[in-house]
Order: structure tokens, then C-alpha cells, then sequence
């Protein structure tokens, strides 16, 4: 299956619609689905006509996060081009309404993105936010570690980095990580009706009034970004991350039957 089948894009009226479509692997991002992420997420932002970006996943999530077998093929230095800094760039500088539509795991980068998305509803019954990045040996990334306490609190940030537990739909909104929670069978529905909703207001306010939110820490965001990912890219060759790796394809090694 090639990205361009792996990341939907369709446009309804002034939405796109971008819709990981990965299932079988959970939607885990390879680095050709990051580069169609990019695309769209560009071509959206400069395209007059869309006013409001919809991110989805197809199946059982939104998103399990990083392919690791993927992730471990490509260069190990995170630099300003490749293409987990490109996207970060693309997401968190994106000028439109941004809003995502979550269900299921949400995992990794797939729960930091939404810090960076202006709307976020949730499958009530199915959701779960989950930072697992400590436990991986490695360090958050998207700003995140910036971010989050400030949104949430530091204490209740502490808990989701240190601890990597699962965050149910209602606490996500309670903590406002999350603005609605809907029934998992009307998410997509529920979605849309808030994608068209903000694509009906004028097009400049909206465009004005959130580069007012964000201007006075875009610069500080982007600077934690690249901080983070050259901790991110030192931990990756270290002791923990190796260990944590190697538990993962261990877990996740085809079982032999016996008889065969």
C-alpha cells in the first residue's frame, strides 16, 4: 500500500479531510506517511479555499505513533530536515482551524500532535491517550514538555510523561486536552458538524485571531521542539532505548507452533 493510499485526502466543501488509513498497524506513521502528512498539511495551509484541516484514523485508532521498525531505518540524527522536524514545523505553524478527531489508542506523537491541534473531539468509550516515551528510554517530543504543563499542570503532565498510563476520554476533557466527547458510532459525524461549523466563519478573523494566540511563544515552541528532538536523537543511540527496543520486536516476534 503506498502513502498516498496509507494517508487519505479528500476536501468537502471548505474541509480537508486527512484520514491515517493504516489499520493493520494501528496507523503507526512511516516516514512516507509523515511526508504525505507534510503535503497536506502545506497544501491545505496555502490553499484559499480551505479554511478548517480534519486529521482521523481509519479502524480501531487514531494513531499507535512511530512505526519503531520504520523509525529505526531511517537516520538516527533528528536534524531540522528530516522528517519528523518538518512535520512538527508543518503542525505547529499550520494557520487554519486544525482539529482531530481521536478514537482508541492515541499513542506517542499521535497525543502530542493534539497540543498543537485548536479542536479535539473524542470517542467516548474507546480513547486512550498515551505518552509512552519515558518508558521507551527516549524523551517527548512536539513541544510537549513545554506544552502540557502548561495546559494541564505540571503535576497531572508529570503523571501522563512518567508514568505512560492510558487517559480516557472524559480526563482528557476534564484536563482540556479535549474540547467534546461524543458516542464512538457519531464521532465522525460529531466531527464534521464542528469542521463545518468553523469553516463558516470568516476566513481572515479566524486566520488573525490565531496567530494572536500563538505568536507571543511560537518562537519559544520552536525552539523546545529542536531542543527536545536533539535529546530525542541522543537518547536513541543510548542503553535504554536499545533495551526497549529489543523488549518490543521480543514481545512482538511471530510465535513458532511446535507441531509445524
Amino acid at each position: 500500500m503506498s502513502a498516498s493510499e496509507q494517508v487519505l485526502v479528500s476536501r468537502r466543501g471548505h474541509v480537508c479531510e486527512v484520514r491515517l488509513n493504516r489499520p493493520e498497524k494501528r496507523n503507526a506513521l512511516t516516514a512516507p506517511m509523515y511526508e504525505a502528512l507534510i503535503e497536506a498539511l502545506t497544501e491545505a495551509d496555502g490553499d484559499d479555499e480551505i479554511r478548517v484541516l480534519l486529521l482521523s484514523g481509519e479502524g480501531a485508532c487514531f494513531t499507535g505513533g512511530n512505526d519503531l521498525k520504520d523509525f529505526l531505518s531511517a537516520p538516527d540524527v533528528i536534524g531540522s530536515e528530516h522528517f519528523i522536524a518538518r512535520f512538527l514545523r508543518a503542525s505547529s505553524g499550520f494557520g487554519k482551524i486544525l482539529i482531530a478527531a481521536v478514537h482508541g489508542p492515541t499513542v506517542g506523537i499521535g497525543a502530542t500532535l493534539l497540543l498543537h491541534c485548536d479542536l479535539v473531539i473524542a470517542a467516548a468509550r474507546s480513547t486512550r491517550i498515551v505518552t509512552p516515551f519515558v518508558q521507551l528510554g527516549v524523551v517527548p517530543e512536539a513541544a510537549s514538555t513545554l506544552l502540557l504543563p502548561r495546559l494541564i499542570g505540571h503535576q497531572r503532565a508529570a503523571e501522563m510523561f512518567f508514568l505512560g498510563e492510558p487517559l480516557d476520554a472524559q480526563t482528557a476533557k476534564e484536563w482540556g486536552l479535549v474540547n467534546r466527547v461524543v458516542d464512538d458510532e457519531k464521532l465522525m459525524d460529531e466531527a464534521r458538524s464542528l469542521a463545518d461549523a468553523a469553516a463558516r466563519q470568516p476566513p481572515g478573523a479566524v486566520r488573525a485571531t490565531k496567530r494572536l494566540m500563538r505568536c507571543a511563544a511560537s518562537a519559544e515552541v520552536a525552539a523546545h521542539i529542536q531542543e527536545e528532538l536533539r535529546e530525542f536523537t541522543t537518547r536513541l543511540r543510548g542503553a535504554e532505548f536499545a533495551a526497549a527496543a529489543q523488549a518490543f520486536f521480543g514481545a512482538h516476534r511471530p510465535k513458532v507452533d511446535p507441531q509445524s
